[in-house]
């Protein structure tokens, strides 16, 4: 094990079956993975209720991460759904379990809440701290097209996210958690994830693990492709840090081997809906201990992946991008006081929150005024 279990967290499972507790495939992916592979693959687990998904994932001793949402409680009120708490009892059903990571959301909080229903000490002093996790990510702000529609909200996201790490490292020195915290990079386009980078350098410890956020729709090829993330960052960051990728498809694994030279975990839930489109095609019933079955064979297949002879990549320096009109007197004064507000952002001076589209006008306005 990767830590000391508290014994709080170690009660025995009850109420599974033994087919429940065991592998049903022959070729039994726990031997593969003490092995040793380049990457390690984490299994993205919905949540810690007790029951076969769970009870797989301790038989296989598969490495496991969940979100924070799972963990969440929800109260009705006048104004739909509202935060209230963590269930923290669940965390027992961690007992036996090769390792296990807390993500921050970011992506279902962005989608559904529109923002974070919970502040960093809710977080890092309420969760964070409640478990030996083997790393927990940076709350952080996802820049995925769905959320960030257009270039002035990617920024915007990145200078947040940028801040959210900065207290949430404070809050986990506070914790004395500091030691399992996982900083997160965000960005649209490569060089995006390096201004973010850029950002959190001075928190940054050597040998910590850094993880890039807004990866589980991206395209592994291509000038913002997933490869060309990885190989930007893997010219910034010094080689003692690993790198974490969130959500990382099946298909970039051996591309991925091109970067073995530090190390890398990934973690998917991928098996989780080609057993909804198993059972869907296939008229069975998506009971929880078909998705285990799924979960194994998706596991054994992407330990497969890395057991074949290497993707070619070439690595390539970045294309300049192209020229972009010159912006009139105003718009560079827009583009200025923008900057300089998120400047403050990362610093901790304002707040996001308090910004407005009239006081970035008004901003803009005293910057050409004083030109």
């Amino acid at each position: 094990m990767p830590y000391d279990i508290p014994s709080r967290f170690q009660q025995p499972p009850a109420g599974l079956s033994q087919a429940d507790r065991s592998p049903v495939y022959s070729s039994n992916v726990a031997p593969r993975l003490a092995a040793g592979t380049p990457i390690e693959i984490i299994v993205g687990l919905p949540g810690l209720s007790e029951g076969p998904l769970l009870a797989r994932a301790r038989a296989l001793q598969l490495p496991v991460l969940i979100s924070a949402n799972s963990l969440s409680r929800w109260r009705q009120c006048d104004g739909g759904r509202e935060w209230a708490g963590w269930r923290l009892r669940q965390l027992a059903n961690a007992h036996g379990l090769a390792s296990i990571m807390l993500d921050s959301a970011g992506f279902v909080l962005a989608s559904r809440y529109r923002g974070l229903p919970w502040t960093v000490e809710d977080y890092v002093e309420g969760l964070a701290a409640a478990y030996p996790w083997r790393l927990w990510a940076s709350l952080d702000h996802c820049v995925e097209p769905e959320i960030a529609r257009d270039r002035e909200e990617v920024l915007d996201r990145i200078a947040r996210t940028v801040r959210l790490n900065i207290e949430c490292h404070a809050r986990a020195l506070d914790a004395g958690i500091v030691s399992n915290f996982m900083p997160v990079l965000q960005g649209r386009r490569p060089g995006d994830y390096v201004r973010c980078l850029d950002g959190i350098a001075h928190i940054l410890r050597p040998g910590q693990t850094v993880a890039i956020g807004s990866t589980c729709r991206r395209a592994v090829h291509g000038e913002d492709g997933l490869l060309a993330v990885f190989e930007t960052l893997d010219r910034h960051l010094d080689s003692t840090h690993p790198l974490h990728g969130f959500g990382i498809k099946g298909p970039a694994l051996s591309h991925l081997r091109a970067f073995e030279h530090r190390k890398i975990t990934v973690d998917s839930s991928a098996f989780s809906y080609a057993a909804r489109m198993s059972a869907l095609f296939d008229g069975h019933a998506k009971t929880n201990h078909f998705v285990a079955d799924h979960m194994e064979r998706w596991t054994e297949r992407q330990y497969a992946r890395l057991a074949r002879p290497r993707n070619g990549f070439q690595s390539s320096l970045p294309l300049p991008l192209p020229a972009e009109p010159l912006p009139t007197g105003w718009e560079a004064a827009v583009a200025a006081a923008r900057e300089e507000i998120r400047a403050l952002v990362m610093d901790g001076e304002i707040s996001h929150d308090q910004i407005t589209d009239a006081w970035i006008a008004e901003w803009a306005a005293d910057l050409l005024g004083t030109a």
